[in-house]
């Protein structure tokens, strides 16, 4: 199993086990994680699932697609040039077993 963690806003967190192949949102919608909408069900069409990537796991995230870079242009909250992705193009792999992300104040 890998680990994702999500820290809210107000200091909370939550760390989920997951199985590789799972995106960060399909893991936060699955488990009901508060902050993460997935309104387009992963397709990089909306930007509700925004975080920020914590700095010691940016080098192993995958090198951002231009639909991605679009999207996050139109986030709620302030888009980050290095730590912003959408958490539906971050994939847990061999090489990212685990993550840990912020979440925004707001996704809609």
């Amino acid at each position: 199993m890998s680990k994702i963690t999500f820290h809210h806003p107000g200091g909370q967190t939550d760390v989920l086990d997951v199985e590789p192949g799972t995106s960060v949102m399909r893991a936060a919608v699955t488990h009901g994680i508060t902050g993460i909408v997935g309104e387009c069900g992963g397709q990089a069409m909306c930007a509700t699932c925004h975080v920020y990537v914590r700095e010691p796991y940016l080098e192993a995230l995958p090198a951002m697609g231009e639909d991605e870079d679009e999207m996050l242009d139109c986030t709620a909250t302030d888009r980050d040039d290095t730590r912003s992705r959408l958490g539906c193009q971050i994939t847990i792999t061999d090489a990212l077993t685990d993550i840990e992300v912020d979440l925004p104040e707001s996704q809609v």
